[in-house]
């Protein structure tokens, strides 16, 4: 009788997994195995070594997994889906679980088997996934095996989001950029994923009981178990780490085939295997060129805007250094008075900037002419202090304005500007030789450099031989315009279909410029981007990216043949233009002795504790980074100009201090969403009643760890999301009930369509009730109202309040009292607001007018935005110290919101003074945001105003918004000099 068994096969988004066990259900034989996206051969092969190792054997068999199903399908062969595979080993090797948490490749589930069976995946998303990991370990240039080695080592946790392994690039960069440990970042990537499984996918459930984990990152990492099990709490005998975590979905895959399968011999089922193939349409897009001399054509209209060349050995007399210290490249150029290129270099700075420039720097001094001299020197990019401090770069310039300068110099009369850099684009709308507006990505990375080198490493391929692929490909793949997660999925959709890597790679080119046009730039038409434009950045040398966006555009652009040093070359242009009598740059001698040592530390000089980053250099002096104001870098108070975010902020901190004597209860009011503009109303409401009013603490990291486990969505507004940690916050503090109203109208200020709140404004103390299970009737009251009609207030509240004996009467006069306390505060907010104008009017500081949302006042949001812009010299008052001033007209979009009523108006007003400035602060995953961006653009260019925009979430790094923020700077100095 011929032996039988089951296998199970596990298909996952970047493994194969397969395990046979025998009758008794004991494990045979199983194995682990990369497929790079050669699924249908990876799954071929380990079937073979199968058949190999037991040729006369009948196998009952299935496939589960989240690449498994199309495979099955294709093939005729039984498939189980992988949730309830999992299901089926858990009950069989550790019935007595509560809770199982797998982490696959690219995806990622929670399985709560206690208190009712439930199930969670993440959706198109491989945030907080082993994709992610080895991501994030590619960009610190280790393997994923090294950086955990690095994770048990670290000494501090930094926040990183987790959400997608573009947001997290973003957090990470300019740490890397300012000198952080590794060790430090290494530790942060881990607890981001456990962050984003707690918050992400429990969605509210606490993981609580014996914990099962499960999948390859958690079995082969150390410092991701240490995180999980720290965060949650977990003992020894309460966190499972099973030997067969990685293969364990394949164990349950073999025992569902086991139960109901048809006996089979491999070899037909590799037979199967065979013969399957996708059978679905895709799109295609254009062909980037239809021959080879077309493609040669192309290169020679490009080889035209080049530079001359001069001989570093030979050349004597002045030279100039730039060096461009970007997010994931190093760019430096050395240049002769002529502006011929003596030397240049380009490469990734694997996280270590200071130390590659250092080494280019010796390579120069080492290998130059001795009769070079060179006179000076400029930097630019997110590493520009670091490099100031370090090498003593003469001159530090914003991003926008190098590489303005070296445009300019291949096209004088350059209209726009597109760079698309490893993880930004930045767009320059260029006015009369002047930068007229400026547009960056947001917090995503999509369509950019980084997006395409992604996808590259993950086909086996290296960026330049990636590229190359696509240029003659005969069905480019249209893939639309998405971002890097979401497109992960179409790719692989693409490969099943059978759609070759040189389909795919054109198909990204075409992607890339599609999300800059459409989604950055957000142009309506060709036209907009005007007749003159030049290209730049490492990612148009990428002739596939620059072919797209000619084809898109519909017209011939300007590609310098130093396109990926063009912030070099304008840093080395701007040198020579501003040389002072003697360079500071580092000497040879001293750069043969230099080294430095970093370590983080927290400020303790206010109560926004920055996370800072000390470097300490050879000679004794030190940078430090991550300070959001004059004191973390221990320098003097370079100015005293007032922010009305902090003067708002610090009213609404000490509503409170009044209280009654002998108060009838004690009533907890979270320092959340609209409490930061009504906290003066129910303070005054309640104390007038006899009650005391208590706060929630100030908002922190901590007290959103606090509430984590109640988050219901992970997409919802960091400020909604600290609303959780402020109710567990003054449930610590034993108050007798929390007072959170529902509103669905704001306060009609006029001058609009309608007066709502938005919908996570008015109605978040319902989702927060439901999703707290200490939270009842008694100790969390609700109620809805209306603030515009106060006899509603009235009778409302002493319904609310009726347990405790307060009549009518006495809420009536309780109303009356915070309506005039609220009117109070306003006048105080306009009162304080004109004060500050007047001071920097007299100072002759500009004045930004920070524009956003009530909440925005809390530093935990803001992370020092307003401290940030004060250090670049102007003052800042807030929307509503002038929206009252503004009349708006003619508005292309339906009016119906109070705050973005004020924005309106508050912009209408900064367009009639010369002196004012409008940046719209947005919480990211803000839905309703999303209209006014444009609304506010049109209102501020339509008069020559700029708009500025800072996307913010939990992410507390300041390296993008500074860019901006400077960048704003120069083209208001530019324009005040034209």
């Amino acid at each position: 009788m011929q032996t039988q068994y089951s296998l199970g096969i596990d298909v996952g988004s970047t493994t194969v997994k397969t395990m046979v066990i025998d009758d008794a259900k004991q494990i045979i034989r199983s194995r682990y195995q990369r497929h790079y996206s050669r699924i249908k051969e990876t799954v071929s092969e380990q079937l073979e070594q199968i058949a190999e190792e037991y040729p006369d054997s009948l196998f009952t068999l299935c496939i589960t997994g989240s690449a498994g199903l199309g495979l099955a399908n294709h093939a005729d062969l039984p498939f189980v889906q992988e949730v309830h595979a999992a299901f089926i080993a858990v009950k069989q090797a550790y019935p007595d679980t509560d809770v199982v948490i797998e982490l696959g490749g690219e995806d990622a589930k929670i399985i709560f088997l206690t208190g009712g069976v439930e199930q969670r995946m993440n959706g198109s998303c491989a945030g907080g996934t082993g994709a992610f990991i080895d991501q994030m370990a590619t960009l610190l240039g280790v393997t994923a095996d090294e950086l955990d080695r690095l994770a048990l080592q670290a000494e501090q946790v930094y926040p990183i989001a987790s959400r997608c392994g573009v947001f997290a690039k973003s957090d990470i960069q300019p740490l890397l950029n300012q000198g952080a440990r590794r060790e430090d970042i290494s530790a942060s990537i881990f607890q981001a994923v456990v962050d984003q499984t707690v918050s992400g996918l429990a969605q509210g459930r606490q993981i609580q009981g014996k914990v099962l984990f499960l999948g390859g990152p958690l079995s082969f990492q150390k410092g991701l178990r240490k995180a999980f099990v720290q965060t949650l709490g977990l003992d020894d005998a309460h966190a499972v780490f099973p030997d067969t975590a990685p293969v364990f979905v394949a164990y349950g895959c073999a025992l569902f085939a086991r139960e109901g399968g048809t006996p089979m011999r491999l070899s037909d089922c590799l037979e199967k295997l065979k013969k399957a193939r996708g059978g679905e349409q895709r799109m295609t897009g254009r062909r980037l060129f239809e021959d080879r001399s077309e493609y040669e054509a192309f290169i020679q209209r490009h080889k035209q805007h080049d530079l001359k060349y001069a001989d570093l050995h030979t050349y004597t007399g002045d030279a100039y250094l730039g060096v461009d210290a970007g997010s994931t490249t190093t760019k430096l150029v050395l240049i002769t008075d002529k502006g011929e290129l003596l030397y240049s270099h380009y490469a990734s700075n694997q996280g270590q900037p200071l130390d590659k420039i250092a080494e280019k720097l010796r390579e120069i001094y080492r290998e130059k002419n001795p009769g070079l001299r060179i006179r000076a020197s400029a930097v630019t990019g997110y590493g520009e202090e670091l490099m100031k401090d370090g090498l003593g770069m003469d001159f530090g310039i914003v991003e926008t304005v190098a590489h303005y300068r070296a445009a300019s110099y291949f096209c004088p009369d350059v209209d726009f500007i597109i760079d698309i850099g490893g993880q930004d684009i930045k767009c320059f709308k260029i006015k009369n030789h002047t930068i007229d507006s400026i547009m960056l990505n947001e917090a995503c990375s999509s369509g950019c450099g980084s997006f395409i080198q992604s996808f590259a490493q993950a086909m086996g391929y290296d960026i330049a031989e990636f590229s190359q692929l696509g240029l003659f490909a005969k069905n480019p793949v249209d893939l639309g315009s998405r971002c890097t997660v979401f497109m992960n999925s179409s790719v692989k959709q693409a490969q099943k279909d059978g759609a070759t890597v040189e389909d795919i790679s054109a198909g990204l080119s075409a992607s890339i410029i599609k999300n800059a046009i459409y989604k950055v730039i957000r142009a309506k038409s060709v036209e907009e981007l005007g007749q003159n434009i030049v290209v730049q950045g490492g990612t148009f040398l990428n002739d596939a990216v620059l072919r797209s966006f000619e084809q898109e555009l519909g017209r011939n652009v300007i590609r310098p043949a130093i396109s990926g040093l063009m912030g070099a070359f304008g840093a080395a242009l701007y040198a020579m233009e501003h040389q002072k009598a003697k360079s500071t740059l580092i000497s040879p001698e001293a750069l043969a002795d230099f080294s430095y040592t970093t370590r983080a530390a927290t400020c303790k000089g206010c109560t926004a504790h920055c996370s800072l980053s000390i470097v300490r250099f050879s000679d004794g002096h030190t940078h430090i980074s991550g300070n959001r104001c004059e004191k973390g870098a221990g320098k003097a108070k370079a100015s005293s100009l007032p922010s009305m975010m902090a003067n708002k902020y610090d009213i609404i901190l000490h509503t409170n201090d009044t209280q009654p004597e002998h108060p009838k209860a004690r009533v907890g009011l979270p320092m959340a969403l609209s409490f930061y503009e009504q906290m003066p109303f129910w303070h005054t409401f309640f104390t007038t009643l006899g009650f005391a009013t208590v706060r929630s603490e100030e908002s922190d990291r901590s007290v959103y760890y606090k509430g984590q486990h109640t988050i219901a969505s992970d997409t919802i507004c960091y400020p909604a999301k600290l609303t959780h940690g402020h109710i567990e916050s003054l449930l610590e503090q034993n108050v007798d009930f929390i007072f959170y109203p529902c509103m669905s109208y704001n306060i009609d200020e006029g001058e609009n369509d309608n007066h709502y709140n938005c919908p996570v404004v008015a109605y978040y103390p319902e989702l927060l009730k439901a999703n707290n299970p200490r939270l009842n009737k008694q100790n969390f009251r609700f109620p809805y109202m209306d603030l515009n009609q106060p006899k509603n207030v009235a009778r409302v509240m002493q319904e609310t309040l009726a347990d405790y004996g307060i009549t009518r009467k006495q809420t009536k006069a309780a109303t009356e009292a915070a309506f005039a306390a609220q009117k109070q505060y306003r006048e105080q907010v306009i009162a304080q607001g004109q004060q500050v104008i007047a001071q920097a009017r007299a100072e002759g500081k500009p004045i930004i007018v920070l524009a956003g949302r009530p909440y925005h006042i809390d530093p935990e949001i803001n992370h020092g935005i307003h401290k940030l812009i004060t250090s670049l010299g102007m003052a800042v008052v807030t929307e509503d110290c002038v929206a009252h001033l503004g009349h708006v007209h003619d508005l292309q979009i339906l009016n119906q919101w109070t705050y973005h009523a004020r924005l309106y108006r508050a912009a209408e007003y900064v367009t009639t003074q010369p002196d004012m400035q409008l940046v719209q602060l947005v919480s990211f995953g803000c839905g309703i945001d999303a209209i006014t961006t444009d609304e506010v653009r049109a209102i501020l260019e339509r008069k020559g105003k700029f708009y500025t925009q800072l996307k913010i979430d939990e992410i507390n790094n300041l390296g993008a918004a500074k860019i901006r923020l400077r960048s704003l700077v120069a083209a208001m100095e530019h324009g005040a000099e034209q």
